[in-house]
């Protein structure tokens, strides 16, 4: 099977007029038609198994990171008690940062692990090693025990999780975006980052249950390590769920097409990492910077402003907490929408949304931060979540759609945690460096503004993936009623290039894939009922 080539990046994006879609369609260059049993009708049983066995992995995730960040402060006080409180507090989000840097490196491994056995297989491997590490972080002794010992463990764990991390966020997006129907992408992968932000905002009311029923010097003798505790039984609950999802209808097709293409004795080898570059550099590039974009302000609102808030702002610890949660929760909530809202306008305007909003927002919502009453505080959290939302519901479903099926999850995992190393990780250490450096608390404002407008960029430079068939895959439709109505008005259909599509690459005419609901499928079910 030749190698996929990289999806088509122009800076006039939108789709083509009816008119040349129908020239192109007349081409005599043309395959075939798209016929009914070409179209993959959704299983829903399975895609909510498959929404609900990746939200559990996400949720656990960002329990553990929203965790760490909220005991930042007392982390660094167990982990390096000898240094004064600024050491300590850089030590802690230097911990934090460190937890990136093996990202990339699980990305690389378990993206083309992902492409070679499968998204679900992978995803089981990445959960299990994430809860271990988490749960091993709450049994490891403080520096007052085993002296320079207990930071060197910290920073051996937290690049463990960050290592497993890295094949997760890529893997689960791939999942449900392979497994959405088209109209319904936005929504369904949104779906993820609301399991995200609650886990975030989990670990969050853990932490501050923690520090309203323990003293300060109990938190840092032995309730810092419950919440960790705590990532062992959720992350066995987890992979009970993840187990029982199966292997996404597209990347099945494409394993089936792979291993009919090797009996018959045909190239079947995969894009390797070098190969995945050369291929897609142009994409990965444009999806590193619209993920820095998005997780300079995340990360400023989730992992950053409880230090900000406690170090720079005067709050104790426990209003620190406190005052983010409701607003964690309510964008959590909120980000469904903006998913749909993607299905329906498309994800290249509601990406524009979030990037401007921060740009106009930033510096309103750092200047009502710092007025000091707590109305304004979570005024400004507010002002913050916004741009947030815009950004982060569009994502899980922008991200998988600039690459082709077979190569898909290794190309996520390169670009989506590269990114996501350099500037999402550091985001907390840069904006207090920044202010450390200027003596200013505005200036982590003006890094969130100076992202968005690269990211901004990066967005004009995408191609518009709402409503159309992923790359690599074959159209994806919620009802048999649907996947008639597409085949015939697939000469108007202005989303639709039916030249574009794997017809001599995926399994849909040679044998169906082996989950419900796949290609074929709707044939079958209007022959066995008479429609």
């Amino acid at each position: 099977m030749s190698k996929d080539a990289p999806p088509h990046i122009s800076g006039t994006p939108d789709a083509p007029s009816t008119s040349t879609a129908r020239r192109t369609r007349r081409s005599p260059l043309r395959r075939r038609r798209l016929e009914v049993g070409d179209v993959n009708v959704v299983d829903k049983s399975m895609m909510k198994k498959a929404v609900g066995g990746t939200v559990v992995g996400n949720t656990m995730e960002w329990f553990d990171v929203g965790v760490y960040g909220y005991l930042a402060v007392t982390m660094g006080a167990v982990f390096l008690s000898e240094a004064d409180k600024d050491a300590q507090l850089l030590f802690s989000l230097g911990v934090f940062a460190a937890t990136f840097i093996a990202r990339p490196l699980g990305g690389v491994v378990f993206g083309r692990l992902g492409d070679r056995i499968g998204r679900q297989k992978t995803l089981a491997i990445t959960l299990l090693m994430m809860a271990a590490s988490t749960f091993a972080i709450g049994l490891l002794p403080g520096y007052d025990t085993i002296g320079i010992w207990a930071p060197i463990l910290l920073v051996l764990m937290k690049l463990l999780q960050g290592f497993s991390t890295g094949g997760e966020y890529a893997g689960a997006t791939t999942f449900v975006s392979e497994y959405a129907s088209d109209k319904r992408r936005g929504f369904l992968a949104s779906i993820l980052d609301l399991g995200s932000y609650m886990g975030f905002a989990l670990g969050a009311a853990v932490v501050s249950v923690m520090q309203l029923l323990l003293s300060e010097s109990d938190m840092v003798g032995w309730g810092w390590r419950i919440p960790f505790l705590v990532a062992g039984p959720l992350g066995a609950i987890a992979i009970y769920f993840r187990l029982k999802i199966e292997e996404s209808p597209a990347f099945q097709a494409t394993l089936d097409a792979q291993e009919a293409s090797a009996k018959a004795g045909d190239e079947t080898d995969s894009l390797g990492t070098v190969g995945i570059f050369r291929a897609y550099w142009r994409p990965i590039v444009l999806a590193m910077v619209l993920v820095a974009a998005v997780n300079s302000v995340g990360y400023a609102l989730t992992s950053y402003m409880p230090s900000y808030l406690t170090d720079s702002k005067g709050y104790d610890p426990i209003h620190g907490t406190l005052l983010t949660i409701p607003v964690l929760v309510l964008m959590a909530l909120c980000i469904p929408l903006a998913g749909k809202l993607s299905d329906r306008i498309g994800r290249r305007p509601v990406l524009w949304i979030g990037a401007g909003s921060t740009i106009v927002l930033a510096v309103p919502a750092f200047v009502l931060i710092g007025q000091g009453p707590v109305v304004t505080t979570l005024l400004g959290l507010l002002l913050l979540a916004v741009p947030v939302t815009f950004y982060v519901g569009n994502l899980a479903a922008t991200l998988p759609s600039l690459f082709q099926t077979s190569s898909r999850y290794g190309a996520m995992g390169i670009s989506y945690n590269i990114a996501t190393a350099v500037f999402g990780g550091t985001a907390p250490l840069i904006m207090q460096g920044l202010i450390t450096l200027t003596d200013n608390d505005m200036a982590p404002a003006y890094w969130l503004m100076f992202t968005s407008v690269a990211g901004a960029i990066a967005v004009v430079f995408m191609k518009e993936s709402a409503n159309r068939p992923m790359p690599g895959s074959m159209p994806s439709v919620d009802t048999h009623a649907e996947a008639r109505e597409l085949v015939a008005g697939q000469d108007e259909n202005p989303l639709l290039d039916v030249d574009a599509l794997p017809f001599d690459t995926l399994g849909s005419q040679q044998a169906p894939a082996a989950s419900g609901g796949t290609a074929g499928s709707a044939e079958a079910a209007d022959a066995g009922t008479g429609r």
